[in-house]
C-alpha cells in the first residue's frame, strides 16, 4: 500500500522541487516589482519592493519648512507602514495566482 496516495515518493519529490523553483522565481520577480504609498496627502511618498524593502522615500520640501519633527516622523512612519503592507499584499496576490493552495505560503516572504 502506498502511503502517499496518488504518486510515488519520486513524483512527490519532483513536485516539491518544481514548487520550490516556482517560489524562488516568484520571490525574484516580486523583488523587482514596486508599490507606492503616500501619507499626509502626498507630503511623504514611499516606494517599496516585493521584498518589503524601502527603495525610495520622498519628502515634500514644504513639510520641512514647517519645522515640526514629530509630524514628519509620523508621516514617514505612516508612509513606510502603508508601503510595506501594500508590498505584502502584492506578494500575496502573486502567490495566489499559482493556485494549488500556495497562497498560504505567502508568510515565507514576509519580513525578509
Amino acid at each position: 500500500m502506498n502511503p502517499f496516495k496518488g504518486g510515488s515518493l519520486a513524483d512527490m519529490l519532483s513536485q516539491a522541487s518544481k514548487m520550490r523553483e516556482e517560489l524562488q522565481r516568484l520571490q525574484e520577480e516580486a523583488g523587482k516589482k514596486t508599490v507606492e504609498a503616500t501619507a499626509g496627502g502626498g507630503m511623504v511618498k514611499v516606494i517599496a519592493n516585493g521584498k518589503q524593502q524601502i527603495v525610495s522615500l520622498t519628502i515634500d520640501p514644504d513639510v520641512l519648512k514647517l519645522n515640526d519633527p514629530q509630524m514628519l516622523q509620523d508621516l514617514v512612519k505612516a508612509g513606510v507602514n502603508q508601503a510595506i503592507q501594500a508590498s505584502q499584499e502584492m506578494v500575496s496576490q502573486e502567490m495566489n495566482k499559482l493556485g494549488g493552495g500556495l497562497g498560504a505560503l505567502t508568510s515565507l516572504f514576509k519580513g525578509n
